[in-house]
């Protein structure tokens, strides 16, 4: 994944109503009228949100007659998932060693304790 595809992938995770539609559409296919019914706002608002969804490749919109159901890519979300992973990773590493000097500390305070 390019940085700016992540970049517009992370910037449209940013808007919580965009996190919401998405949180919708992983139950399955909506329309923008379905998508657009929780949130006090316009449809071409809401069809504002779904274009940034779709530019960063979280959504796609198709087109069946009349109906127009959007629905969830997922690839975008492993990318992202996949680029947090290394930092998920770091900070276990970092906490364990914590974990790992703490025990030491009060190992030695033990001991530190009885000799007195």
């Amino acid at each position: 994944m390019s940085p700016d595809h992540l970049s517009a992938t992370f910037a449209a995770l940013a808007d919580p109503t965009r996190r919401a539609i998405l949180a919708r559409l992983a139950s399955g296919e909506a329309s923008v009228k379905e998508l657009a019914e929780p949130f006090e706002m316009s449809a071409p608002a809401v069809t504002k949100h779904l274009k940034v969804l779709q530019r960063a490749g979280l959504i796609t919109q198709g087109r069946q007659a009349q109906w127009r159901p959007c629905r969830l890519e997922a690839k975008p979300l492993r990318e992202v998932a996949d680029f947090v992973e290394q930092y998920r990773r770091f900070w276990e590493q970092s906490l364990d060693r914590l974990d790992e000097y703490l025990q030491e500390l009060q190992t030695k305070e033990k001991k530190d304790g009885r000799k007195k």
